[in-house]
């Protein structure tokens, strides 16, 4: 089933309660269903925005309310997707004018605990905010309400000029029918600058046209660039680039960050381990002992996730193209980088390791070689743990008598600490249509086609888990990198030669070894040419697991691109085309 549409003038209009309820016999029956008594209905929550903030009515957007237990901290900072999580509801709104007042009750939905009226009795800290959503008159013709970033990377409880409670304790009694009223009445600040440009590190911004006409507004991507030692001393050099993929960074941060300043004495350990091996990063880039190359980390924050996934998109628009199109050949032309494809790869972990994968394939004479590590579903019978393609629910293995709940994200000794349906249930609680700025949602709204009415199709029911087939089918299509590395071999195969290597750990947090242990099955069955990528697995391992070769010293992932630039060097060296500038860079 779909969310429906959720408006109002003054009150939301929101799933009925009794929707709420789910085949599987399960915890997450239980969470999901109305299963709290007739008689107890839950304690109204009014919320009320102070007069006088700087706020532009009516506004559209999100209410949530944070319940914690929690003797201390802001409740909005500690809702998780696992099950250390506190409480948190979300509402829809619509239009909201001065002065009016938002009421949540029993119909609201939340997480962990889906109804106000099975929250236990009893004294919590709360506090409320209110995500604010702007109109997108999107390229292809639908106009989507979403929350827009404002340069804090998609983050609901610190996004810049929503509007914010003071935590508050207060007594929460389902049994009781009078309202507990929280005023808003702070506005969160404005993000902070990006950092200081320094002789090594450049900030560099772009207006994008590809996707400024896409969203119907202007539209930016910005970088870091890490300059080479010798960069000024060095005019007429021309220099082979790293695209690092991450996610959206304040500060440059490819595997470690860049470090100028021996660590913090007073700092926590490790916190002091960190900046040692940022530290170490700077020692090693200035002294020259490691390869002179651009380092190129894109930012591309949307209002789907801080993340586009750099890949083109018919929810979030040209993404891979506006990058590889726009953004590197200005970096490009403006930092001397070569520019050809034999003196480009690509590395990252975790969302940058499937972009970096993705990269590669599907821009294949672009980068001459990814190095990916622990990437994102890479084939999607791999979805973390559930099988889009052969179960028929996201979040239950089904037998004739018995659910199997499909875990999630889980320890490095092997214990879960989150299933599918709370992860997803969670996401629930933040956004309807995808709007919670989390992990299910942008992966939903990279590869999903345009739904109906307008935002992304879903994938699976986000209550039930019942799986939309005709949705994975055109996941398959466009975005499953295993299905198309064997539907296409023949054409990708001679492209991608010695260009793949990929490492993560047998006991990655979130069961993406899974998906790659498909992708090299796939790989190895390869002929014409038979297939030479490089697959390393770290037994054990968790996320983020970056290799276990012997010239390596550790398999920290901080520690990356320590490790991998020489080899990367080596490599665009090895395969450079005769009479390419291999030597202006090496001095």
């Amino acid at each position: 089933m779909k969310i429906p549409a959720m408006c109002l003038c003054v009150f939301a209009v929101i799933v009925p309660a009794a929707s709420l309820s789910t085949p599987a016999q399960t915890k997450s029956a239980a969470r999901a269903s109305a299963a709290a008594s007739a008689s107890a209905h839950g304690q109204p929550i009014e919320i009320s925005i102070a007069p006088g903030l700087d706020l532009k009515y009516p506004l559209t957007g999100r209410v949530l309310v944070c319940i914690s237990k929690e003797a201390e901290g802001d409740p909005c900072k500690q809702i998780q997707y696992d099950f250390t999580s506190q409480q948190i509801y979300g509402q829809d709104v619509t239009n909201l004018t001065h002065g009016q007042t938002v009421t949540l009750n029993d119909t609201v939905f939340g997480y962990p605990i889906a109804r106000l009226a099975d929250l236990p009795a009893g004294d919590y800290r709360v506090q409320a905010t209110f995500n604010v959503y702007e109109d997108f008159h999107l390229a292809n013709g639908h106009t989507v309400s979403l929350p827009p970033d404002r340069g804090e990377g998609q983050h609901w409880g610190s996004k810049p000029g929503n509007p914010i409670s003071a935590v508050a304790k207060i007594h929460l009694d389902p049994a009781s029918a009078t309202p507990v009223k929280i005023v808003m009445d702070q506005v969160n600040p404005p993000a902070p600058p990006p950092d200081a440009d320094t002789k090594y590190l450049k900030h560099v911004s772009i207006r994008s046209e590809m996707l400024s006409k896409f969203w119907g507004r202007d539209t930016y991507l910005s970088a870091w660039v890490l300059l080479p030692p010798g960069f000024d001393e060095h005019p007429d050099a021309h220099y082979p680039e790293l695209i690092w993929q991450d996610h959206f960074a304040a500060h440059f941060r490819a595997g470690s960050g860049f470090r100028d300043t021996p660590p913090d004495p007073k700092a926590d350990e490790r916190t002091q381990r960190r900046q040692q091996t940022a530290y170490n990063f700077y020692l090693d880039w200035t002294s020259g002992r490691l390869p002179k190359m651009l380092i190129i980390q894109p930012n591309h924050a949307n209002p789907y996730f801080d993340d586009s996934y750099a890949v083109n998109s018919a929810n979030l628009g040209p993404y891979g193209d506006a990058i590889t199109q726009e953004l590197l050949p200005m970096i490009e032309k403006q930092y001397r980088g070569i520019g050809q494809g034999w003196a480009r790869v690509t590395s990252g972990g975790s969302t940058g390791g499937w972009e970096s994968l993705a990269a590669q394939i599907f821009y294949p004479e672009y980068f001459n070689g990814t190095w990916t590590f622990c990437p994102d579903p890479i084939d999607f019978h791999g979805y973390q743990t559930a099988n889009l393609y052969e179960n028929t629910n996201a979040y239950f293995i089904r037998g004739p008598f018995e659910s199997v709940p499909i875990p999630a994200v889980r320890k490095g000794d092997g214990d879960v600490i989150s299933e599918m349906d709370q992860i997803a249930h969670y996401e629930l609680a933040l956004g309807t249509h995808g709007r919670s700025g989390e992990q299910f949602d942008i992966w939903q709204a990279v590869y999903s086609p345009v739904g109906p009415d307008g935002y992304p199709a879903a994938v699976f029911n986000k209550l039930t888990g019942d799986i939309d087939k005709s949705v994975v089918d055109y996941w398959r299509e466009h975005y499953d990198l295993n299905a198309i590395l064997h539907r296409d071999w023949s054409k990708l195969g001679p492209q991608l030669e010695g260009k793949i290597h990929i490492a993560v750990g047998d006991s990655d947090t979130y069961f993406l070894n899974k998906a790659v242990h498909l992708m090299e099955d796939t790989l190895k069955q390869t002929r014409n040419p038979h297939s030479d990528a490089v697959f390393d697995y770290g037994p054990g391992a968790p996320h983020c697991f970056s290799g276990t070769r012997p010239d390596w010293a550790d398999d920290a992932y901080l520690s990356v691109t320590l490790r991998i630039l020489p080899e990367m060097a080596k490599h665009i060296t090895a395969t450079a085309p005769a009479g390419a500038d291999v030597k202006s860079w090496k001095y």
